[in-house]
């Protein structure tokens, strides 16, 4: 028996199957009890008698239901390297003029809209900004949707206007809620910590706390640091003060003790590597001399 078509993931049709010479009725005995192969949904089979993984399934999906489906919401931005939870169903956009049948653990949505997809690992993924809209619109609260929407300005993966534009583009219904959060979030400083997150996943550092407000003894603020390390008295700041916030001299910070290190965003995306050395060099520094005398106040967002 030879299937040419096969992927390597092992997932096959029973079209493919025919071609090669396997007839239904074989198939359905290698499928069965104790046999070597899984029947996953109506005409797709597992060449082996093991739980899918993931990308199995999204490409199971796929050849169920066709190749103009594609994959949207979590799967989509992880398969761009996003970090966020999976959904239990597979989010999936389908030519409105196509009939579905509902499958478990399935969640087909037709649309007039379909996005260009990116195909990874066989499977077409939606855009970014479709794909992160595609799951907040799934969500009733508004601090899960804030989240969700950042997702892939935080990973630099696309632009507010790009949301927004996408989101102008599609249904407006159920849409109040994503258009209500949308209008909220901060751009800047969103990517912002994206980058700095992604420096610091490359340094053997512990993880920082951010946005700290730090005071002297007496409890007054002398500082902000965008990340600080409160063990050793370490502040990085990378983020433009915006205008009408409290502008802290960087010296004043430096005079009491504590390892500054600063950069520009500009940096973070260019010469990451420059800073994450920078980071690590100052970090020694920081271990080696007292800790300075100072607290933090405020906000302070573990990461």
């Amino acid at each position: 028996m030879a299937l040419s078509n096969t992927s390597e993931s092992g997932i096959v049709t029973s079209r493919e199957l025919r071609k090669a010479g396997v007839t239904a009725r074989y198939a359905a005995k290698l499928c069965g009890p104790g046999g070597p192969w899984r029947r996953l949904m109506p005409g797709v089979i597992l060449l082996r008698d093991s739980t899918p993984t993931r990308l199995q399934l999204l490409q199971a999906a796929v050849a169920r239901f066709g190749p103009e489906v594609v994959v949207t919401g979590a799967d989509a931005l992880r398969a761009r390297g996003v970090s966020c939870p999976l959904t239990r169903e597979v989010h999936l956009l389908v030519p409105d003029y196509r009939r579905v049948p509902a499958e478990p653990g399935m969640l087909p949505r037709r649309t007039t809209r379909m996005p260009p997809p990116t195909t990874i690992d066989g499977v077409p993924f939606a855009p970014p900004a479709r794909a992160a809209l595609d799951l907040a619109r799934l969500e009733l609260d508004p601090a899960r949707i804030h989240e969700l929407i950042s997702l892939p300005l935080y990973w630099g993966l696309c632009t507010l206007d790009e949301l927004s534009e996408e989101l102008d583009s599609g249904n407006r219904r159920g849409s109040a809620a994503v258009r209500a959060v949308l209008r909220r979030v901060d751009p800047e400083e969103t990517y912002a910590h994206g980058l700095a997150k992604k420096v610091l996943s490359g340094c053997p550092l512990p993880a920082p706390s951010w946005n700290t407000t730090l005071c002297d003894r007496r409890g007054r603020p002398i500082g902000t640091a965008d990340a600080w390390w409160d063990d050793i008295g370490m502040a990085w700041q990378f983020r433009t003060p915006k205008q009408g916030a409290a502008n802290f001299h960087p010296l004043a910070l430096t005079a009491t003790g504590t390892v500054l290190v600063r950069c520009t965003i500009d940096q973070l995306k260019k010469v990451p590597l420059e800073v994450a050395a920078e980071l690590v060099r100052a970090f020694g520094e920081a271990t080696r001399t007292p800790r300075p005398k100072v607290r933090t106040i405020g906000r302070i967002d573990a990461a």
